[in-house]
């Protein structure tokens, strides 16, 4: 001990070394552990594929089935195609004889469906259209039922052999006698008004 040191500052001291040296092995030990951890990412499934956000569906534009398309008939107005396949998607000004219809669907966890008819039109009248493969209306409507089918319906009836066992375990319980619930009691409260009140 030296002659100038108080007892006080050797503690200090001491207690300032130990926690240095807590210090540097607590940050050896978390370098250990990320290491570990980052030769452990390529053995282990990544949480990206177990867990995925969700997403909306995203629909643009009008959904055009083969049924519509098959009512277009060469002649009709503008309006008549308007009342069948809704207002449509494109128009140009320097395209003025031409509507295109274009049709997306984006779904998670399903092919981007995408698809496009043109009407166009000749003095105010329909004269042709060309469309991609369009579905039918239930098609269509068969393409967006994403519910999960059950690959066998749950059993609802029980065999014998279960209703014998759960006879027996009920008749454990029935064996018990049953309480009968205690009668309520009669409970009488002061008028609300005071005798003599006037009304």
């Amino acid at each position: 001990m030296h002659p100038t040191t108080a007892p006080s500052e050797i503690a200090l001291e001491r207690r300032q070394r130990l926690i240095r040296r807590v210090s540097v092995l607590c940050g050896l030990a978390t370098l250990a552990s990320l290491t570990a951890c980052a030769g452990l990412g390529d053995r282990l499934p990544s949480i990206e594929g177990l867990v995925t956000p969700y997403k909306i569906d995203i629909q643009q534009g009008n959904v055009v089935t083969r049924e519509q398309a098959q009512a277009l008939q060469p002649g009709m107005p503008r309006q008549q195609v308007r009342d069948i396949l809704g207002s449509p998607l494109l128009t140009s000004v320097f395209h003025a004889d031409r509507w295109d219809y274009v049709f997306t669907f984006r779904r998670q966890g399903q092919p981007l469906q995408q698809r496009k008819l043109a009407v166009f039109f000749k003095a105010g009248v329909l004269e042709r259209f060309e469309a991609d493969e369009l579905p039918s209306e239930a098609e269509f409507v068969a393409s967006l039922d994403v519910r999960r089918k059950a690959s066998k319906p749950p059993v609802l009836e029980a065999t014998e052999a279960q209703l014998k066992a759960f006879q027996e375990r009920n008749q454990g319980s029935a064996t018990t006698p049953a309480v009968p619930p205690a009668p309520a009691p009669s409970v009488t409260y002061p008028p609300l008004e005071p005798q003599g009140a006037v009304q």
